[in-house]
């Protein structure tokens, strides 16, 4: 774009991503926020310097640092923030493609209720959360990603080791005993199983759902069997037992080989990434 003289002018989007750039204090962060990559979001920032005539950034090893003229700059685009956030929400909702996200049901819900930390109305993507404790299939694109508890066999899937899950019993207080689990009709899963081939005569309750069985956990009637990530969330629940060595297993983020190349599911592959592996998830081993 030029203007009258023949001189090259900025398009409004370029300070849509000096702003992200700016508040980001870098590339990778910006990357996050628009979805744009990191070749681009320098050549872009670059553009705009020489456009401007004015150096905006310092680059070095702890990101992009404003120069004064960056810090002046900044100031007066701010007043185009918030247009350029409901234009960009205009055009999310329309172009932002959907990221399907499956996943067990206790992951499932900590990734939906950590969602705000890493994806909002202006990212690249829209999530799409499938819970379910059996395999979605992936390879016929009836989900974009999937977070697994084992690494993916197929050629054509690629994995990412996130972290170890670990499991224990969880009740309302120590003294409690029995235990209540999935309804045997329903897709087993390996705490399901493990509890039916080690505890069979002590089960004294069953469920349609796994939040339900917490539920009954919770209100004292037993003991409920939980990935500790998720057991320590629930308030009112207090660990019963020591960690599960035959439970605990490697998460695994899973994506086709092609897919994962996708801008809109990479960037929901690192964010994914990011909040799952944060260590808040997992906070402190109780001992016994």
């Amino acid at each position: 774009m030029k203007d009258t003289l023949g001189k090259s002018v900025p398009k409004l989007d370029d300070y849509y991503l000096f702003l992200a750039v700016a508040d980001a204090g870098g590339l990778s962060g910006a990357e996050k926020t628009t979805g744009t990559s990191l070749p681009t979001l320098s050549r872009r920032m670059a553009e705009l310097e020489r456009s401007l005539g004015k150096r905006l950034f310092e680059r070095g090893s702890r990101g992009y640092t404003l120069t004064s003229e960056g810090r002046a700059l900044l100031q007066e685009a701010e007043p185009l923030r918030a247009a350029a956030t409901r234009l960009c929400r205009f055009q999310l909702r329309e172009n932002a493609p959907e990221v399907r996200i499956t996943a067990g049901r206790w992951t499932t819900r900590y990734i939906a209720r950590h969602l705000s930390e890493i994806w909002s109305p202006e990212s690249s993507w829209r999530p799409a959360l499938l819970a379910s404790n059996t395999n979605v299939d992936i390879a016929r694109r009836e989900a974009d990603i999937g977070i697994r508890n084992r690494r993916p066999e197929q050629s054509w899937l690629a994995g990412r080791k996130l972290a170890p899950i670990t499991y224990a019993e969880y009740a309302a207080h120590p003294r409690i005993t029995g235990y209540v689990t999935l309804h045997h009709d329903l897709p087993t899963t390996p705490s399901e199983r493990w509890l039916r081939a080690n505890h069979p005569d002590e089960i004294i309750a069953t469920a349609s759902d796994a939040r339900s069985a917490a539920d009954m956990a919770f209100a004292g009637v037993g003991r409920a069997i939980l990935p500790c990530f998720a057991g320590r969330a629930i308030s009112g629940l207090v660990q019963v037992s020591p960690e599960i060595d035959a439970l605990t297993h490697d998460e695994w983020l899973v994506s086709h080989h092609d897919a994962r190349f996708d801008p809109p599911v990479r960037a929901a592959l690192e964010a994914l990434a990011e909040v799952l592996t944060s260590p808040a998830r997992f906070g402190e081993t109780q001992p016994f």
